[in-house]
């Protein structure tokens, strides 16, 4: 019995080599097969997280350059490099600064530019500003009817004032029933109402 074993033992070994054999010999064709797909996947994905590095090191980069433009500017406005500088590296930030500087010296000029701003917050500020400088019913009733404007409230509140000094108490009033209770603004607004308007 012994020797019966030994033999099966054998055939045992055999038969798992065998099969460990056949399976090196199919990886093997399965590398040589894709051998070319593998290494230019491997050299796909070094590249590629060679070049995100590499962007992300760029935007860092342009970010202090900005940063550092932006400082110089706060310290010499008249600095035209800088700004140019500026500009080009990040234009939203630059709309920031030239919307900081409109207001500091009253340019209603740069404020009407500044209305088209791609920076949206921009925008929607120089828009106000411009309707507010103006004392305009209109123009401060048109910001106010724009979706998503800061200072709607706000706006309302300020065209219900110059009614009221025109006399126009019952346009006034529609202004400030506009305005809702969750607002900043509607603790005003009620008061115009009860005191301002008679």
């Amino acid at each position: 019995m012994s020797i019966k074993e030994d033999i099966n033992m054998v055939k045992q070994e055999l038969n798992s080599e065998e099969k460990f054999f056949e399976k090196a010999v199919i990886t093997e064709k399965f590398v040589k097969k894709y051998k070319n797909l593998m290494i230019g996947s491997a050299v796909a994905v070094v590249l590629f997280a060679v070049g995100n590095i590499a962007y992300e090191a760029n935007k860092q980069s342009n970010i202090e350059e900005a940063n550092s433009a932006m400082l110089t500017l706060l310290e010499n406005s008249k600095d035209t490099a800088n700004s140019a500088k500026l500009k080009s590296l990040s234009p939203e930030l630059y709309d920031v600064w030239l919307y900081s500087q409109a207001i500091a010296n009253k340019d209603m000029a740069t404020l009407k530019e500044l209305k088209n701003s791609k920076t949206q917050l921009v925008g929607d500020l120089a828009s106000y500003q411009l309707a507010q400088d103006s004392k305009d019913v209109v123009a401060l009733s048109e910001y106010s009817s724009k979706q998503g404007a800061i200072y709607k409230d706000l706006a309302l509140v300020q065209s219900a004032v110059i009614l009221m000094n025109e006399s126009k108490v019952d346009e006034a009033r529609a202004k400030l029933v506009q305005i809702g209770e969750g607002s900043s603004m509607s603790k005003i607004a009620q008061a115009l109402l009860h005191y301002g308007i008679k």
